[in-house]
């Protein structure tokens, strides 16, 4: 016969083994180093993960600046090119003169270059290849690219000329209406 098989004996066990701390629910009252040290790591591993995927998003944010910028420069160019690259002479849109060392309007540390090349197929039509330089990070850099231009009078010109001095040649006049049939 077991001595624990007595009822009194197994309460006297039991008691003697809480005073021990050695009972269930007295190993159960808090975490353990091991346990506190994984929750440490797996929330250390997330921090990194979200840490890192914010570092990704500002560099992705910083990129689409940087080529929004650059896209509105480039239009910015054009722009003025179709303004200033074919001189007005005579009333009409002259040759086109080569542009050295431009800086932009409204970017004054961008500056372009510019060169136009007929189409000898089309007389009016002009390849212009454009070189635009600037300072980023104390480092000087450019970028080339070309794009096609016709030879006419700018369109701020021809508004000009047909609002303020009244010039209706090349502006079609809408006839009136017919009467009606009776």
């Amino acid at each position: 016969m077991n001595v624990l098989s007595h009822p009194r004996a197994r309460r006297a066990h039991v008691r003697t083994l809480r005073s021990r701390g050695s009972c269930a629910r007295g190993a159960r009252e808090g975490f353990t180093i091991l346990e506190v040290l994984l929750a440490m790591a797996i929330l250390l591993f997330g921090m990194t993960a979200v840490l890192g995927l914010l570092t990704f998003g500002a560099a992705l944010s910083r990129t689409a600046l940087l080529r929004t910028t650059c896209a509105a420069a480039v239009e910015a160019t054009v722009a003025d090119l179709e303004e200033t690259l074919f001189p007005i002479v005579d009333g009409e849109a002259g040759p086109p003169i080569d542009i050295k060392e431009r800086a932009l309007p409204g970017l004054p540390d961008v500056v372009y270059s510019a060169v136009a090349h007929e189409n000898p197929a089309r007389p009016l039509e002009y390849r212009v290849d454009i070189e635009m330089s600037w300072k980023s990070a104390g480092v000087q850099r450019e970028k080339r690219f070309s794009t096609l231009l016709l030879r006419e009078i700018p369109f701020g010109e021809r508004l000009r000329k047909q609002f303020v001095e009244g010039d209706k040649s090349g502006v079609k006049q809408a006839s009136p209406p017919a009467p009606p049939k009776q």
